[in-house]
């Protein structure tokens, strides 16, 4: 098959087998867009305890039985198991070793702590992924690697396994979902991960700033860098957001890419959404207004049809923008809106928003807690979505309000300065509203211009519809990763 690809795509997480984020849905819903463009794609993630292998009917498979994990000085002995994504028919191998992934979270205990052998754990895993290909003896075009935990995959590649012919075809893409996370480490990790230790000095490729860093490895070993936005590649060069290697992918601009995330609109679709008892679409809009009733309803606040209802959903943290809440939330108030945020975090920021509760108990509802069937009623029964990310890699909820028609109201950022067009009341273009300064004033102005066209019935209708027509498929970004993999293959097989 010409321009289709063995694909060996590897996460931590996985949905809906194991997910703290918005990288599991993309790892459950990329690969299998890829398998519909006719690509052999197969996966890899731990096999963590909160895997529930009877629900997922988690197999073994004869040649990963028991193996042995080449590991420092030492060889260990692991196993993986194998299941496929639920609806598709993507493969995936768990590696199993016990000591590393059988714990109450995947990278943090119950105290919100990191683990202190994370470093252990995820170059552990690396190793266990490339000697389960050579068990299987199944050699892709493309191993596509995940954020930090994977990232020493391509270093390894170039150093421990660069005379294994094996691998000798084999092209690298990391993908970069967050530069914030990183993996740093003390350099007490080098023997153990079996990291060439005269390779860590100042400047070096594993060195920052006094610490192994997995993720500048990786980025300087893989052919290839994506993320998950053009906006976010480029900011990410830049000392606001860069977080320190900025220099590394300047330096590797030109095999740095951005391609945008795409949607689940199996999962995501009003038309046919399975947690709403009033499905609507864009030729009927009518039924919305009975999930914002029930969305009320449900956090005990009154429905009145001509007041705007605004959603806030997601991490409560301050690169998600919460800590312009504080200085705005009069002002806000004072616009006459509701407002329903659902989502947890920061501890500070859940007695901040249970402060404001209680002074404005008949406009705002917070529910702190993870609901995805509540998650999908806010985006159907919302007005309009608060996104004041202080920065967004990608984002995929503002992607979810667009098909919903719930207006986005966000910081011009990353992927969501890629995504929402600020609407311009002459033409009547856009999608959304925009502010591109980080302050609460400029947050406050953005609102009350959207509360203030929220009036203007016809207008928003319109917007709605604008918003709803936008196409953020999976298959959209598939193609755009397919032509990617052309490229790497080429460059693979010299």
């Amino acid at each position: 098959m010409k321009n289709k690809f063995k694909i060996f795509f590897v996460s931590p997480e996985v949905a809906p087998f194991a997910k703290t984020g918005e990288l599991a849905e993309v790892a459950a819903a990329l690969p299998q867009a890829l398998k519909e463009r006719g690509h052999d794609v197969r996966m890899m993630m731990p096999n963590y305890r909160s895997v529930n292998e009877r629900k997922y009917t988690l197999r073994d498979v004869i040649r990963l039985k028991e193996f042995d994990v080449p590991f420092g000085s030492q060889v260990l002995k692991a196993n993986s198991k194998s299941a496929f994504l639920p609806d598709a028919k993507v493969q995936v191998y768990l590696l199993n070793y016990k000591s590393y992934f059988d714990r109450d979270g995947l990278y943090q205990n119950s105290a919100g702590n990191d683990y202190h052998d994370n470093a252990e754990r995820f170059s552990f895993f690396c190793r266990g992924c490339l000697e389960t290909l050579k068990l299987l003896q199944w050699q892709p075009d493309i191993i596509h690697c995940n954020d930090w935990q994977t990232a020493l995959i391509p270093f390894y590649l170039r150093t421990l396994y660069k005379d294994d012919p094996f691998f000798k075809d084999v092209a690298v893409l990391l993908t970069v979902h967050d530069i914030s996370y990183q993996g740093s480490f003390d350099a007490a990790i080098l023997p153990k991960a079996g990291l060439p230790a005269d390779q860590f000095y100042p400047g070096s490729q594993l060195e920052f700033f006094g610490k192994v860093n997995f993720l500048k490895a990786g980025l300087l070993a893989a052919d290839t860098i994506s993320t998950v936005s053009q906006a976010y590649a480029e900011e990410i060069q830049g000392t606001e957001f860069g977080k320190g290697l900025e220099g590394v992918l300047k330096a590797r601009k030109q095999h740095l890419v951005g391609i945008l995330n795409g949607v689940n609109y199996t999962e995501w679709n009003p038309e046919k959404d399975r947690f709403l008892s009033q499905p609507y679409s864009a030729a009927n809009l009518d039924p919305k207004i009975e999930n914002k009733r029930e969305l009320l309803k449900q956090v005990a606040l009154n429905f009145a049809a001509e007041t705007p209802v605004l959603g806030l959903l997601g991490r409560l943290e301050s690169e998600k923008g919460i800590d312009l809440l504080e200085p705005a939330f009069d002002a806000l108030m004072a616009l006459g809106v509701q407002m329903v945020v659902l989502g947890v975090g920061e501890e500070k920021y859940h007695k901040m928003l249970g402060r404001f509760a209680k002074k404005y108990s008949r406009q705002l509802a917070v529910q702190l807690r993870l609901d995805n069937q509540l998650a999908h009623l806010l985006q159907a029964g919302a007005d309009m979505l608060l996104l004041p990310a202080r920065y967004e890699p990608g984002g995929l909820t503002q992607l979810q309000a667009l098909r919903y028609g719930t207006i986005p109201l966000a910081h011009a950022t990353g992927g969501l300065a890629e995504t929402v067009q600020n609407y311009d009341a002459k033409t009547e273009n856009g999608t959304g509203f925009v502010f591109k300064k980080f302050e609460p004033e400029e947050m406050v102005k953005t609102v009350e211009r959207a509360v203030k066209l929220f009036q203007d019935k016809k207008r928003w209708l319109k917007l709605m519809k604008n918003a709803m027509k936008q196409d953020y498929s999976w298959k959209a970004a598939a193609e755009k990763y397919s032509k990617l993999y052309s490229r790497l293959a080429a460059r693979g097989k010299k």
